[in-house]
Order: C-alpha cells, then sequence, then structure tokens
C-alpha cells in the first residue's frame, strides 16, 4: 500500500499527500485512467488560467509532481513499496517546469538548456483549451505532401488529415523536422464526442544530425520513443548512463490509427523566436521492407531492455570482485616489498665489518689520506709571485 505520511520521513515529506489522493484516482487505476485525471486537474489549474493565484500554483506543483511518480511504473513501484523515502533515493534527473516561469526565468531556464540539461516543459494552458472547446483552426493535409510553415512561440499550428481505411492497415508515420534546429512539439489529439480535441500524445523535438526532428509511428506494433535524459549523468558516471540508456525507452501508448480524420499540431517550443519546420504524414503502404525492420528491431530493443538489467546485476558483482583484487592485489604487493626489505637487513648483518655509509663518503676518506702523504700543494693553491714594481 502507498504511504504518504511515513513517521520516518523527515521534513517536507510530512508534509506531502498521497499522489494517488492528489490525482484522485485508486491503486489499481491503469495507466490511461492515472493520464487522463492528470490532463483534468493540469489544465483545472495550470498557471496560465490562475495567473496570480499562489494556491493554485502549488496545487499544480504537487499534480505534476505526483503524476511524475505514478506515471513511470519503477517510481510507482518504489513508492507503493516504500513511500516517498524510495523515490528521493534514486538518482533523478535535472528537470524544470516552465509552465509557470516569467520572461527572466525563461532566460535562465535557456541557459540552462544550452548547458544540455533537459528542461520539461508544457503545452499551453491556453491551446489546449481552446482544442477542447473545438475552436482552433485546422488546415487540411494531404498525405505524402509536406507543408513547411513557421509558428510562433506558445501557439500551435493544427493539421487534419483523412485516412482510409486500406491505409490505416497499411500504417502512418508523422514526422516533423527543422532545418534550423529549432525546438518543438509534435501533438496528436483524439477527437470526442462533444467534437472537442484532446491532447493524446506528445513528442518533444530531438537533435538528430543538422536538423531537430520528432515522429509518431502507428504501424500496428510496439514503436518505443526515447524520454531524453541528461548528459551530466553520463560525464558524472559513465556506467550508469550505460545501463540506463535503454530505461528511456517506452512504446508508444497508440500502435494503429482507424480510418477517419485525426488532427495533428505542431507547438512552437522556443524560448523567445518562432519555430520553422515542416511536416509531413505518409502511409506506410511502400515502405514495406522498412516497417518490417523497424518491428525487428523495437522487439530487439524491448529484449535488450530486460538483458541489460539482468547484465547490470552481474556486471556489478564482478566489478566489486575486480575492486577487492585490485585491493588485495595493493597490499601482497606492498607485504611482499616489506619482507623482502627485512631479509635483506638481516642477511647484511652478518658480518664484522663495519658499513661505510655510501660510496661519496668512501671518496671523501681517501682524499684526506692522500692529503697527509703528501706535501705537494695543489695548483690552485699556489700563491701567485708579483713584482710590485710594475703595474
Amino acid at each position: 500500500m502507498p504511504r504518504s505520511n511515513n513517521n520516518n520521513n523527515k521534513g517536507d515529506n510530512q508534509l506531502r499527500r498521497d499522489p494517488y489522493e492528489v490525482l484522485g484516482v485508486s491503486v489499481t487505476s491503469t495507466d490511461q485512467q492515472i493520464k487522463t485525471a492528470y490532463r483534468r486537474l493540469a489544465l483545472k489549474y495550470h498557471p496560465d488560467k490562475n495567473a496570480n493565484d499562489p494556491k493554485s500554483a502549488d496545487m499544480f506543483n504537487e499534480i505534476t509532481y505526483s503524476y511524475n511518480i505514478l506515471s513511470d511504473p519503477d517510481k510507482r513501484k518504489h513508492y507503493d513499496t516504500a513511500g516517498f523515502e524510495a523515490i528521493e533515493a534514486e538518482t533523478q534527473e535535472l528537470e524544470l517546469d516552465l509552465s509557470n516561469l516569467g520572461a527572466m526565468s525563461t532566460m535562465v531556464a535557456a541557459f540552462f538548456s544550452k548547458l544540455g540539461v533537459p528542461i520539461k516543459t508544457l503545452v499551453s494552458a491556453t491551446v489546449l483549451e481552446e482544442a477542447i472547446n473545438g475552436a482552433v483552426p485546422t488546415l487540411p493535409l494531404a498525405l505524402g505532401k509536406p507543408v513547411s510553415r513557421k509558428v510562433e512561440r506558445r501557439c500551435a499550428h493544427f493539421y487534419s488529415v483523412r485516412i482510409t481505411e486500406k491505409e490505416a492497415q497499411a500504417g502512418i508515420v508523422c514526422r516533423a523536422q527543422s532545418s534550423e534546429k529549432s525546438k518543438f512539439k509534435l501533438l496528436y489529439f483524439e477527437r470526442d464526442e462533444n467534437g472537442g480535441l484532446n491532447l493524446a500524445l506528445q513528442e518533444d523535438s530531438a537533435k538528430k544530425g543538422k536538423v531537430t526532428a520528432a515522429g509518431m509511428y502507428f504501424l500496428g506494433f510496439p514503436v518505443y520513443r526515447l524520454d531524453q535524459q541528461s548528459s551530466l549523468m553520463a560525464k558524472k558516471d559513465p556506467d550508469t548512463a550505460f545501463f540506463k540508456k535503454l530505461e528511456g525507452f517506452e512504446p508508444c501508448e497508440i500502435t494503429e490509427l482507424k480510418a477517419g480524420v485525426h488532427t495533428f499540431a505542431i507547438y512552437g517550443d522556443n524560448f523567445f523566436k518562432s519555430a520553422s519546420y515542416t511536416i509531413e504524414i505518409l502511409s506506410t503502404a511502400s515502405f514495406v521492407n522498412e516497417k518490417e525492420n523497424l518491428r525487428a528491431v523495437e522487439a530487439h530493443i524491448s529484449s535488450k531492455q530486460t538483458e541489460i538489467a539482468k547484465f547490470e546485476t552481474e556486471y556489478r558483482q564482478v566489478l566489486e570482485q575486480f575492486s577487492d583484487m585490485t585491493s588485495r592485489y595493493r597490499q601482497e604487493m606492498q607485504t611482499i616489498e616489506e619482507l623482502l626489505k627485512q631479509r635483506h637487513e638481516i642477511h647484511a648483518s652478518y658480518t664484522t665489518v663495519s658499513q661505510i655509509g655510501s660510496s661519496r663518503s668512501k671518496k671523501r676518506v681517501i682524499l684526506k689520506d692522500d692529503k697527509k702523504s703528501s706535501g705537494a700543494k695543489k695548483w690552485y693553491n699556489i700563491q701567485a709571485k708579483m713584482d710590485k714594481r710594475k703595474p
């Protein structure tokens, strides 16, 4: 059972509420139910809708923190087992929520982003609310015909595409990229009974060579997406970075699309300027080989996650043994050197001849004896005779 107010916890932990209580869900709730509850509450308490309301800002932060725990299978399991202490014991990446930051704070966040620190941003509540109310202009987008535009920051361009039954069975891919390396989000919306659009999927753009890109793949099988990790962790502990590398791969919640009209959007996620992009939606009917290759790679990644987790345990054990062996090696080497030194000193003690300190002292003794036996003066001690009458 989850534990929100553990007596062993200290400080802020005693003030934190149970994440299940915050989101209004039960321990047996599914991932989709948790996600739906989070979206509803996040939209209600979003800072854009509750300006200058500290209580709403605190509630929004609490909702986001709770969802961060319950949306991650490992964190949720650890919390259910040992409460908040188990969550805070893990190494957390540095993330900044920019949803309630002003202009100056945004500049600071942009500075951290340039340092390689992943910045967690949210879609503007205004955009989400307009989409739910069905009040967003939508441009039709044909399959296989890319469109290039610029979207202002914190704004979104919506596109609708019609898919036939045959195209849906073959598979659909939506990709967007920016040759100017703009930061954007690729969004997918589901239409509800009232005609409103609810955000269902979100992919942040990432650097791919000379461009930034994001993609969604609806191919009828699980396609993994990578949750970007901090590069600082790799510098701090390369081993941990390696074993955590595949933990960021999570299967997409939606694997296929049904025939009908579907809505995608590009959200401007740049800090100070508009985002240039090109969006394209394709039917994979003519990409049979690529589809099968991707299916094989995704399945291999899934199996590798389990293998790497097992390999990490073995690696840590061997590494610990190696560390113990190297420590013993140094100790044994030091012991042997000390024994050989003692042995040499004992061997040298078997003599009646007085020990002379060094060869240098021997030379000094010989020179002293030579001086006594010979009365001749050295050339540098001969006093020069000078005629005082001559200048």
